[in-house]
């Protein structure tokens, strides 16, 4: 029968597996130097070396930063296109009139996670009703497919004006695109929302980081195979849920906040212990360290955040970073 329950916590630095036994109550805690090329390598190296038998595992939960710290530190992201209205190529760089540092002459905004050369624009609109004004240019799509492989583009974003009212243009799209590309996200996917730049952002981000999470856990997946391990595993979620392997990779904006997300949870947990009505839980890494807040035993949640953005009283500067939608999760 299984016994042990696994929590995964893989950060900047360390990655940290927690073993619990169902049959003697008893938790073993070990620490290991994450491999930040090959992550997976540290969490089999570890379950190996704490010295438990694969077959008796039956849950794995999968806490991890991997897609975080990915945005943050800009390395190695892959080459992504981003399809979008004719007359809204820049709609990445005009953004919202949110200014990071207001008196500050000199500053300018983050750079675009896509250069200007791989957004492209095409004919087609649709009205705020949902009504077809103008339809899609799929000729063009078509030649934009030659380009895209030319230029050795890895994950596409599709991102549509009022496509959260109707999709059809961005079906149309993805559909004549998804037999030459793998990873493709098309907004009304990950926030069918009003306000464009929003949208928008959250696609491309959900777009860059579909390529690194699905390999990472492809990878994992293989590698637990392997130790015949073929217990159920969990990633958990910017919200505190947890998702199977299929919805973190088709969703890795809902993992971007996943290690702090654990933390905060277990807080919730031990201030209702406790007694405590008012916690303040503080999360340090390696590469990042995070503070949320448990008021009556909940957590403070937010459907819109920034990420990699600048820090000033424990708050994120609005403006210095990428918008992140997250309404389906909420």
């Amino acid at each position: 029968m299984p016994r042990f329950q696994l929590g995964i916590d893989i950060g900047g630095t360390f990655t940290d597996l927690v073993v619990y036994d169902n049959l003697t109550n008893q938790v073993k805690i070990y620490k290991i130097s994450t491999t930040p090329k090959e992550p997976e390598k540290a969490v089999i190296r570890a379950i190996e070396e704490i010295g438990i038998n694969g077959k008796e595992i039956n849950f794995i939960n999968h806490a991890t930063t991997i897609a975080t710290n990915a945005l943050l530190t800009r390395e190695n992201l892959p080459k992504t296109a981003l399809i979008t209205n004719k007359g809204f190529r820049d709609i990445l760089e005009i953004g919202r009139q949110k200014r990071a540092e207001l008196y500050n002459l000199k500053y300018t905004r983050p750079p675009p996670l896509i250069p200007r050369k791989y957004r492209f624009c095409i004919k087609g609109r649709i009205a705020s009703d949902g009504s077809i004004i103008e339809e899609i240019e799929l000729n063009k799509i078509i030649k934009l497919k030659k380009k895209m492989k030319d230029e050795n583009i890895n994950s596409i974003a599709i991102s549509f004006l009022n496509s959260y009212v109707n999709k059809v243009h961005e079906v149309k799209v993805k559909e004549t695109l998804k037999d030459e590309f793998k990873y493709i996200c098309a907004s009304h996917e990950v926030d069918p929302n009003y306000r464009e730049f929003e949208r928008t952002s959250t696609t491309v981000l959900n777009a860059i980081l579909m390529p690194i999470v699905s390999d990472y856990l492809l990878r994992l997946k293989y590698e637990l195979e392997k130790m015949e391990i073929n217990s159920k595993v969990y990633v958990m979620c910017s919200n505190g849920g947890l998702a199977t392997y299929e919805y973190a990779s088709k969703l890795p904006i809902s993992i971007i906040e996943s290690g702090p997300a654990a933390g905060v949870l277990a807080c919730s947990y031990f201030s209702k212990v406790l007694g405590k009505d008012k916690i303040i839980t503080f999360d340090m890494g390696g590469t990042t360290a995070k503070v949320g807040i448990v008021i009556n035993g909940k957590p403070d949640i937010a459907n819109e955040y920034e990420v990699a953005g600048k820090v000033h009283s424990g708050r994120v500067i609005k403006g210095s970073g990428y918008p992140v939608g997250i309404h389906l999760l909420i």
